[in-house]
């Protein structure tokens, strides 16, 4: 496969960027998305050029870190997939694909197609932790919980924070990643005790890191890879207002 791509080249955030255009040749089907990039930015090291900067860990989906826009689409047209699993058999030979960074007031671009998510992990500093006293590992059944709270709480659970979401919203809202770590906790006998601060904290941070306001677009659930559903964003108002009056 030969592809023209339009990449988002920005040297810092104070730099305004552009879309540079490259060529991506004898690309396999079989390749992922990232590993695509891998060959493009192997040919610019050789031809001394500038190789593009991408975030990446696992590149099993699991960690979140590959988040790309692919044509206008938060990780690219395939749904419930990450980028760095989504493969070239996506696309066709000849195809043009614009690669950008995602974009949000709260994620500033550090350069090229890396952002910084810093603001996600301090609504988890907020609060989306539980305390407990340290010492030895209770036994499974020493706290029962229903069957359908311990399934939504792992449906909830499933978010890796890639900010996905956030890019998403036509609002740059972070209601979705905050609501699934509130859910997950909240629907646990551990999450109870601080169950009202937690959100209160959470809910607070969430603004305070330039986030917007949720206006039921559906557009996060739409470009979650993990497929997190919007009904928890229902749960964190219903928490909230329940911690205004307690």
């Amino acid at each position: 496969m030969n592809l023209t791509l339009y990449v988002w080249r920005q040297k810092d955030a104070a730099d305004t960027g552009q879309l540079v255009r490259y060529q991506a040749k004898n690309i396999s089907p079989d390749m992922s998305f990232l590993e695509m990039l891998d060959g493009v930015n192997q040919e610019l090291i050789t031809t001394g050029g500038e190789p593009i900067a991408f975030d990446s860990d696992c590149r099993e989906g699991i960690c979140g870190a590959c988040g790309q826009v692919v044509n206008g689409v938060p990780h690219g047209p395939r749904k419930l997939t990450t980028t760095c699993q989504l493969h070239m058999r996506n696309f066709r030979d000849g195809d043009t694909i614009y690669i950008e960074p995602f974009r949000s007031r709260a994620f500033p671009v550090i350069k090229d197609l890396v952002i910084d998510r810093g603001s996600l992990d301090r609504i988890i500093q907020a609060g989306g932790y539980i305390s407990v006293h340290t010492g030895g590992a209770p036994d499974g059944n020493a706290i029962l919980i229903p069957k359908q709270d311990a399934e939504t709480a792992m449906d909830a659970a499933e978010c890796i924070g890639c900010g996905a979401c956030v890019a998403a919203c036509p609002n740059g809202s972070a209601m979705l990643f905050t609501a699934a770590k509130v859910t997950h906790l909240a629907k646990l006998p551990q999450g109870r005790p601080e169950a009202g601060r937690r959100v209160c904290m959470m809910t607070e941070e969430m603004l305070k890191q330039g986030f917007g306001n949720c206006s039921n677009h559906y557009e996060c659930e739409a470009a979650c890879p993990k497929g997190i559903k919007a009904r928890f964003i229902a749960k964190l108002n219903r928490e909230f207002v329940t911690a205004q009056f307690t």
